[in-house]
C-alpha cells in the first residue's frame, strides 16, 4: 500500500518529457496557461528571449514559478563564437571551441586550463540568470569535406584532443553548477549537409565511427561524473548501423550504440524536433523519438500551434528517465 501510494504520488508530480522554447523576452498569457497545463520538464532560451541579465533572470524566475519546481531545467546554447544566444553589447563574448583547439597545438595543458576557465566563466554568468543547463560542449569531429554547420564549433579533428578538451569543458560547467549537454551524440562531424535543412547520411563503417566519432562521447561517459551530464542526439542517418532511421529516432542506435557501446548513462535529449532532417508531422516525430529511447524531446521555435501538436503526443515520463534526471540508476 505504501509503495503504491509513493509511486502514485511520483506519477502525479512527473513533468512531461519535453523542453519548449518561447516566442520572446516576456511570457504571453497564452504561454503561461499552456505551460501550466502541459507541465514541461524545462525550457530553452534563444537570442529572442535574452535582452539583459535582469530581464533573463525575471524570465527564468517566472518559468520556475509556473512549474512549481525550483530546479526546473532551463537550457541555452552558449557555446561561444557563432553559436551564442547572449549577444553583445548586453553580454560578454566568448571564443569558439576551435580557438582552444588551435591553442592546444602550441600548449596542450594551457589549452585544457583555458577551456575549464572559459566554461566556468560562462557557467557563472548563466547561473546568475537562473539558467542551469548549457547545450555545450560540441564533441563532434568534423572531416575535411563536412558541411560547415559544425566547423569551428568543434575543438578539432583529433579524437584524443577533443576528448581531453571536452572533459575540461564539462568539468568547468559542473564546477559552476551548470549541467553540460554533450552533442551531437554519436557524432555529427561527417555530415555533408546541414541537418537543420535536410537529413545527413553517413556511410562509414562501424569500426571507423567507433575509433573516431564515438571516442570523445565515450571519454566523457566514463568519467566519475559522467551520469550527471546530458547528451543531445544527432539527426543523422548512419547507414551501417540503422539504414532506416536517424539516431534520434533509432532504437537500435540509442540502445546499442549510445547506451551500450558508448556507455552513456545520463539524460538523453533529442535535437530540435522541428529541424528539416526529420520526416513526418511533429506528433509523429515526438512519438518516434520517445519510443526510440529519448528521455526528453526538444522543441525550440516557440510557435504555439507546433508546441500544442507536440504536447498532444507526449506520454508520461518513464521512470527510468526520471531516475536519470535525479542521477540514479535503476536495476
Amino acid at each position: 500500500m505504501l509503495v503504491a501510494a509513493l509511486l502514485s504520488s511520483v506519477e502525479e508530480r512527473k513533468p512531461a518529457p519535453v523542453i519548449f522554447g518561447m516566442a520572446g523576452p516576456v511570457l504571453s498569457p497564452e504561454e503561461c496557461t499552456f505551460f501550466q497545463k502541459v507541465r514541461p520538464l524545462g525550457f530553452i532560451l534563444f537570442a529572442r528571449n535574452c535582452e539583459t541579465e535582469t530581464q533573463v533572470s525575471a524570465l527564468t524566475a517566472e518559468l520556475r514559478a509556473l512549474t512549481g519546481r525550483p530546479m526546473t531545467p532551463i537550457l541555452i546554447d552558449e557555446e561561444g563564437g557563432r553559436v551564442a544566444r547572449l549577444k553583445a553589447p548586453g553580454f560578454p563574448e566568448f571564443p569558439p571551441a576551435r580557438y582552444f583547439g588551435d591553442m592546444a597545438m602550441r600548449d596542450r595543458e594551457a589549452a585544457r586550463r583555458a577551456v575549464f576557465e572559459n566554461a566556468r566563466e560562462i557557467g557563472f554568468l548563466l547561473l546568475r540568470m537562473g539558467v542551469n543547463v548549457n547545450c555545450a560542449p560540441v564533441l563532434d569531429i568534423p572531416v575535411p569535406d563536412a558541411h560547415e554547420i559544425i566547423g569551428d564549433r568543434a575543438f578539432g579533428a583529433d579524437p584524443s584532443l577533443v576528448s581531453e578538451l571536452g572533459i575540461a569543458a564539462c568539468e568547468g560547467y559542473l564546477a559552476a553548477g551548470i549541467v553540460p549537454v554533450i552533442k551531437h551524440i554519436p557524432g555529427h562531424g561527417r555530415a555533408l549537409v546541414d541537418s537543420h535543412a535536410e537529413l545527413p547520411r553517413v556511410n562509414e563503417s562501424p569500426f571507423l565511427l567507433e575509433v573516431v566519432d564515438f571516442a570523445p562521447f565515450r571519454a566523457v561517459a566514463q568519467r566519475p561524473w559522467g551520469r550527471h551530464v546530458w547528451a543531445m542526439t544527432a539527426h543523422v542517418l548512419y547507414t551501417s548501423m540503422d539504414p532506416h532511421q536517424p539516431a534520434t529516432l533509432s532504437q537500435e542506435i540509442v540502445r546499442h550504440v549510445i547506451r551500450e557501446n558508448i556507455g552513456f548513462t545520463g539524460t538523453l535529449i533529442s535535437d530540435d524536433l522541428s529541424m528539416g532532417a526529420l520526416s513526418g508531422n511533429l506528433a509523429e516525430r515526438t512519438s518516434a523519438a520517445l519510443s526510440a529511447g529519448m528521455d526528453v524531446v526538444l522543441h525550440c521555435n516557440g510557435k504555439m500551434e507546433e508546441m500544442q501538436e507536440v504536447a498532444a503526443a507526449i506520454p508520461p515520463m518513464r521512470m527510468d528517465s526520471l531516475a536519470r534526471l535525479h542521477g540514479m540508476a535503476l536495476g
